[in-house]
């Protein structure tokens, strides 16, 4: 395998408190079968630690010595390919509701299965770095926008006919699109770019910004051999962005039916809870589950009578189902419990600050132990930054500021910085 610092499903990677393995999942969906896999996993040759990571996969943590039976468990389960070679480059993003979401202009799962066979019979791609990611956005009202991806693409209506426009090292809430092409050609618009990709890009550039940083966007688009099309009506285009909650019940396309939400606390689940979320997948729902970027998962094809019901056995369960509940909007990265790069137990912290938080308070929070922003693919809107056990420096979101945002004050404990959050969330912290 191509070395690199990113766990996989075949490539444990050592941390503080042990190995870990991420388990890729296709669209973040998997089967009540599946989930069980993981959790038994878990438990049998880990810790019992599983994360719902922000890309909406899954991982162990904890792992010990047995790396191959934990491995060929999972193997065994379907969630992932038996060619290791493949594995790292399977990083494609869906919206959680693709194909139920009542806002969707296409349904994605059919070009992400192509997308995703693609990359993972190709010996080319796997020249990829495991970081290099694809977005393919089909509408939804439900979708993570703000996470950077190497290229994405998103649907719009030219002409009363359905394209996909795309970009590169870009997200579609923030950037304009480069082009668009036909619907039908969104799967040889992926093939053709990451070809390019790997045509001009050096060894050190991993990443599509590294290579933008050396090429203008158009050396990289023109001559695909696809009828690209980049009028004012393609440049000027921008996703419309609608705010929907991943948390309670959502409303399928379907009718009769909704997906209902809960999230993982700060982003851990325990073997119990997801079982506990399995059992329900098969019991009312369709026995599929699909984890989000908000580290959260949801439960499909519920019926509209039972949805509360469902919502309320999740809440038994230990996860969240409220953007009431303080935690719910608290980030935080495994910490110095498990990362030598942390400069504070991260976890722990998060929990005593939402104790500390009054109702109100910021849509979200994000503790990091360190400047790599492991836990949050975005900027959130109050970033607490350790620098010292129980001390953080915090910034807020300003779109004028790279990074975190603007500094607002530095080496506070958890106490100073719940104050000066409640008063921001009363005057300009949300804006």
């Amino acid at each position: 395998m191509r070395p690199s610092a990113c766990p996989g499903l075949w490539r444990i990677v050592q941390a503080l408190d042990g190995g870990i393995c991420r388990i890729k999942l296709a669209g973040g969906a998997l089967t009540a079968d599946q989930a069980e896999a993981v959790a038994a996993a878990a438990e049998r040759y880990a810790s019992g630690e599983i994360e719902v990571t922000n890309r909406g996969n899954l991982q162990i943590r904890g792992i010990g010595c047995d790396h191959s039976g934990l491995i060929e468990l999972l193997l065994a389960a379907g969630l992932g390919p038996r060619e290791a070679a493949g594995d790292d480059v399977r990083n494609l993003m869906l919206s959680p509701t693709a194909g139920i979401d009542p806002q969707m202009l296409l349904d994605t799962r059919p070009l992400a299965q192509q997308v995703l066979q693609s990359l993972e019979t190709t010996p080319r791609f796997h020249q990829l770095s495991a970081k290099f990611a694809v977005q393919l956005d089909g509408g939804e009202a439900l979708a993570m926008l703000e996470h950077p991806h190497d290229l994405w693409l998103s649907p719009l209506k030219l002409d009363d006919e359905l394209w996909l426009a795309f970009g590169l090292a870009g997200c579609p809430a923030k950037d304009a699109p480069l082009g668009a092409v036909p619907l039908s050609q969104g799967h040889e618009l992926v093939l053709a770019v990451l070809n390019r990709f790997l045509d001009l890009a050096r060894p050190e550039q991993t990443r599509m910004r590294q290579l933008l940083a050396e090429y203008a966007p158009q050396a990289i688009t023109a001559g695909l051999g696809l009828p690209i099309r980049a009028d004012a009506a393609v440049c000027q285009w921008r996703r419309s962005l609608t705010a929907a909650s991943y948390l309670g019940i959502y409303p399928q396309l379907q009718t009769g039916l909704s997906a209902v939400g809960a999230a993982a606390p700060l982003g851990r689940l325990n073997p119990s809870m997801l079982r506990g979320a399995a059992r329900l997948a098969r019991e009312q729902g369709d026995g599929t589950l699909r984890m989000t970027p908000w580290q959260s998962l949801l439960l499909p094809a519920i019926a509209q009578r039972h949805a509360e019901r469902v919502s309320e056995s999740l809440a038994q369960l230990g996860l969240l189902v409220s953007a009431s509940e303080q935690l719910s909007r608290l980030v935080a990265c495994t910490g110095s419990a498990g990362c030598a790069k942390g400069q504070a137990e991260t976890k722990g912290d998060a929990r005593l600050l939402a104790t500390l938080l009054a109702p109100g308070a910021p849509a979200s929070v994000h503790l990091s132990g360190c400047p790599r922003s492991c836990a949050m693919a975005h900027v959130a809107h109050a970033t607490l930054l350790a620098q010292s056990p129980g001390h953080y420096d915090l910034y807020l979101r300003d779109a004028t500021e790279p990074g975190f945002g603007r500094l607002r004050a530095r080496n506070l404990t958890l106490k100073e910085a719940g104050a000066l959050l409640d008063a921001g969330s009363r005057s300009t912290l949300d804006d």
